[in-house]
């Protein structure tokens, strides 16, 4: 049924303007503004919209991930940025908020977006 349908997801913010400098500026990505929000066109066609709620709530789960090829490059470059990685005891992050690979997990690493949104980046 929705076979050829081009999926997107979202999520929402509470200051559009404020995500929009995170997004393009902090994270690089294609931003644009539309219907109140924010298209975000990622690399090998993928779309998120980004939409502004009065009284969002930050999501509690990893809302978008980013393959990398070095989690560990990707994290320092996002740090030099301002960026800050989440540190999470239960899954055994290490001084630089990175999970690493144990077999059965990926190496990851969290951040949270400046409405607190979780993103990840992990490593291919």
């Amino acid at each position: 049924m929705f076979k050829d349908s081009k999926a997107f997801s979202t999520f929402s913010v509470d200051d559009v303007p404020r995500a929009k400098e995170f997004y393009e500026g902090t994270l690089g990505l294609d931003v644009s503004e539309e219907m109140g929000g924010l298209g975000l066109r990622l690399a090998g066609g993928g779309a998120v919209f980004v939409y502004p709620k009065a009284d969002h709530a930050a999501a509690t789960f990893t809302v978008l991930n980013f393959p990398v090829s070095d989690v560990d490059a990707a994290v320092d470059s996002l740090t030099q940025a301002g960026g800050c990685f989440e540190q999470y005891e239960e899954l055994g992050t290490d001084e630089k908020g990175i999970s690493r690979a144990d077999g059965e997990s990926p190496t990851i690493a969290w951040f949270k977006d400046p409405a607190g949104n979780i993103l990840s980046v992990i490593e291919q």
